[in-house]
């Protein structure tokens, strides 16, 4: 199997060819752009739609639901934005490419719970756009574990890591996660409180590397202090990052995707160089 970059992604170059996606662009120039290198890279045929009539026949006449829509934020025919609203409606997972965007888009867009969303403003962004295709119909190959004692924290981040595909978990304490951890070796990312009853999130950290290695697992600390020590704490302990809450979403994705990229590259490598028994 081999590998390859894409825009600082670590992609083991498998095809994606049974999933279908929508691409909702009338521009000839980006159409025509995203078609070729979602098809050179990953196989995909990618179906264009035009204007806000032919995404609608797309979705509703199709024979299986699409893994995944590309619009531009207006098209003809929906020129405030109602495409994206269909395509959220119809709970089709939704990558905004779009060459308009100012911070009141950006909240606008967000809010609509959309996955992720990538700017034509430079000659990458078909290669970034590729990039957030891959990642989320590859995310799903990846085991997250969510640790928080409020059930509100728990359910906001799987709630938003289910958006991104990742398959998920859910630990209220420390104890609990050590079990489920055992019960599930293909865990690849915990990501845990620190202010924690049972086991803190230190110890818990340290427990879990005292049986897995960061070639196996990649852990995130989080919390709402403003301790500037915790983060260090974190790391001394054997974590590998660290976010404070509240998180700007963009920034919590990418330093989930980096610490999985990560992890895959360690993976990879240990596997070229390990000797036959």
């Amino acid at each position: 199997m081999s590998f390859f970059g894409i825009s600082g992604m670590y992609f083991s170059g498998e095809s994606l060819g049974e999933h279908r996606i929508v691409l909702a662009e009338d521009s000839n120039l980006f159409a025509s752009m995203v078609s070729k290198r979602l098809k050179e890279l990953f196989d995909i045929d990618v179906i264009v739609c035009r204007d806000y009539e032919d995404l609608q026949f797309a979705v509703e006449n199709a024979s299986f639901a699409p893994s995944l829509a590309i619009s531009n934020i207006n098209l003809p025919g929906a020129e405030n934005g109602e495409a994206l609203t269909y395509l959220i409606e119809m709970s089709v997972p939704t990558i905004v490419f779009t060459g308009s965007f100012q911070e009141s888009t950006r909240e606008t867009i967000l809010a609509k719970d959309i996955v992720d969303y990538v700017i034509k403003d430079s000659v990458f962004a078909v290669d970034m756009l590729a990039e957030s295709v891959c990642r989320f119909l590859t995310n799903q190959q990846h085991h997250v574990l969510i640790v928080d004692d409020s059930a509100t924290a728990r359910a906001v981040l799987t709630t938003q890591l289910k958006r991104y595909n990742f398959r998920t978990s859910s630990a209220e304490n420390g104890s609990a996660a050590l079990e489920i951890l055992k019960n599930n070796p293909d865990i690849a990312l915990v990501i845990t409180d620190y202010n924690m009853p049972d086991i803190d999130g230190f110890e818990l950290t340290r427990r879990i590397r005292a049986a897995h290695g960061p070639h196996q697992l990649r852990i995130i600390g989080v919390s709402s202090s403003k301790d500037r020590l915790l983060s260090a704490r974190f790391l001394k302990a054997g974590g590998n990052d660290f976010v404070v809450r509240p998180f700007v979403n963009e920034e919590f994705y990418c330093r989930v995707n980096q610490n999985l990229d990560t992890l895959t590259k360690v993976r990879t490598l240990n596997a070229r160089t390990k000797i036959p028994a």
